[in-house]
């Protein structure tokens, strides 16, 4: 009895580190206490179920209970070991991947849990088969499954090890409507109809379910990965609520709900981003490498822009305004862009950041980018705000930024992107482009802002380019 109480005790102390820590995941500066909270709770949560649980010495003989326990530490030890160096080693531009990899997996113990739950139901260790806690177990399932392959594949996008005109069919919304319509099917059947046959169909939907999660996730293009990996961490939450309703572990419930609430609301964030609703998102296949927009017709001009005229048009400006993207976190050039901004403000230069919400990768790709590089959490200008300091600016430069800076989501009704609040660069008084060549970007629509009237193009690498500007700068 009192271990029950105590293991109560440490649940009740880790779910107050889940709440507390997500919050404080809303600011940079605590950020980083937040996470190390959540995952002290998390520890003691599994540190309390694994000694302090009754099913933890109950039911069990004592060599078999001796060689499960050993297996059971063997592999937290070395789950542990590997999410911490993979933590530790992960670069800024691949923690996308890594957040994909480490939420695909958790949705894969929850699909496998679910499948070890219907074993014990279906040999009668749970007494028979209920219909309620076959349907929820069946919903971990699917989640669960949906959850593991989609993120893998999320992560083989982003890691542009996979293409997505190779896997993709033509119609393949259908192909995807005709596979959730088999799964509905087999849920049903499984649970009504299978009798003593369901754990067979049970593995039946398991298969076909894994295969759903991969064409899921297929045609969706590459600029909504961010949504997606929102969509499918959600996913995640609600297989890991289910299966603490299954196991009536009250941690997994309210890790769950975090998770899958957390999830939802920040998906629901950045489609009103976007101007799109789910559905848009998940049918559209926007940015997929189909439908490119034509630059237009009229002044098809690249105008250039030397680093010595860069530098005296930045240092004597009044007001700047940094647009970052995925350029500059694949360049690992943040620190450096720091340091100009520190020698532009050491020359009373305003400089200001525009973040768009879906720049990047993922969720809040750019803050985290910034953040690593010191930058005050309160020079980052959201949308709204970012787009009332451009009108003010006297130069916007864009380093490794492409779709969200497009303004044929605001003037072109036949582009992919229409719509889709972006930052309105082009009313600064200049624009200054930092780019490896004139190559589309991520969503494979061509920019307009290329050839506007104010844009000046800097080609190179970005952390080359920026060091160089630096030394330009310094030689005023």
């Amino acid at each position: 009895m009192l271990t029950t109480h105590l293991l109560d005790v440490l649940y009740f102390i880790a779910a107050l580190s889940f709440v507390i820590g997500l919050k404080m995941l809303s600011h940079p500066d605590s950020a980083r206490r937040g996470n190390i909270l959540a995952a002290i709770g998390m520890g003691l949560a599994v540190l309390g179920t694994l000694f302090f649980h009754p099913s933890a010495s109950n039911d069990v003989v004592e060599d078999d209970r001796m060689l499960k326990l050993m297996l059971l530490y063997s592999a937290l030890a070395i789950g542990g070991f590997i999410g911490w160096r993979a933590a530790y080693k992960v670069k800024m531009t691949s923690m996308p991947q890594m957040v994909s990899l480490f939420n695909g997996l958790g949705g894969g113990c929850a699909a496998l849990l679910a499948v070890a739950e219907m074993k014990l139901q279906y040999a009668g260790v749970h007494g028979h088969p209920e219909a309620a806690g076959l349907i929820l177990v069946l919903f971990t399932l699917f989640f669960g499954s949906v959850s593991l392959t989609g993120s893998l594949l999320a992560f083989a996008k982003l890691e542009d090890l996979v293409k997505d005109s190779a896997i993709t069919l033509p119609r393949h919304t259908i192909f995807n409507l005709g596979l959730l319509a088999i799964i509905l099917g087999l849920i049903g059947y499984t649970t009504w109809g299978a009798g003593d046959a369901g754990m067979t169909w049970g593995l039946i939907l398991f298969g076909v379910a894994l295969v759903y999660g991969f064409s899921f996730v297929a045609p969706i293009g590459g600029a909504d990965m961010p949504v997606v990996i929102s969509v499918l961490n959600s996913c995640t939450g609600l297989t890991a609520a289910a299966a603490g309703i299954i196991y009536d572990n009250l941690i997994m419930l309210v890790g769950g709900i975090l998770v899958g609430a957390s999830g939802s609301i920040l998906t629901v964030l950045m489609c009103k981003a976007m101007n799109r609703s789910l559905a848009n998102v998940l049918i559209g296949s926007f940015g997929g490498g189909g439908t490119s927009a034509a630059a237009g017709g009229g002044d098809q001009t690249i105008r250039e822009i030397s680093l010595t005229d860069t530098a005296v048009l930045l240092n004597y400006s009044s007001s700047v305004v940094i647009v970052p993207g995925y350029g500059l976190a694949v360049a690992q050039a943040q620190k450096i862009c720091k340091e100009l901004d520190s020698l532009l403000e050491a020359n009373g230069v305003d400089v200001k950041y525009a973040i768009h919400p879906v720049a990047g990768r993922m969720p809040g790709h750019m803050n985290v980018l910034m953040a690593e590089a010191d930058v005050p959490y309160t020079k980052l200008f959201d949308l709204e705000e970012a787009n009332d300091a451009l009108k003010k600016a006297d130069v916007a430069i864009i380093i490794g930024a492409n779709d969200v800076v497009n303004p044929a989501a605001l003037d072109d009704p036949g582009s992919p992107i229409y719509g889709m609040p972006v930052l309105e660069v082009w009313e600064s008084k200049t624009v200054i482009v930092m780019k490896r060549s004139m190559k589309a970007g991520y969503a494979g629509i061509e920019n307009p802002l290329f050839f506007h009237a104010k844009t000046k193009m800097l080609f190179g690498d970005a952390k080359d380019t920026l060091q160089k500007l630096v030394a330009e700068v310094k030689a005023l």
